[in-house]
């Protein structure tokens, strides 16, 4: 199967947030990895998946430590 790609737009609709936020992350080296084809920025579907994977553990992590 072809790997599935997210445009900017895709994936600041998906998250809800500006697609100028990730323009900001990407600038300093945050959020799920990238890949400039043809001059435009794409994420790979699963890298995304794996970064929504990476900051829920994270974030249950985090709620856990302050209710022990």
């Amino acid at each position: 199967m072809a790997p599935v790609y997210l445009h900017q737009y895709e994936l600041a609709t998906r998250w809800r947030m500006s697609p100028r936020t990730l323009e900001r992350w990407r600038w300093r080296k945050q959020g799920p990895s990238y890949i400039k084809l043809g001059g435009k920025v794409v994420y790979a579907l699963q890298d995304v998946e794996a970064y929504e994977r990476g900051r829920r553990a994270e974030t249950h992590a985090s709620i856990l430590g302050h209710w022990r």
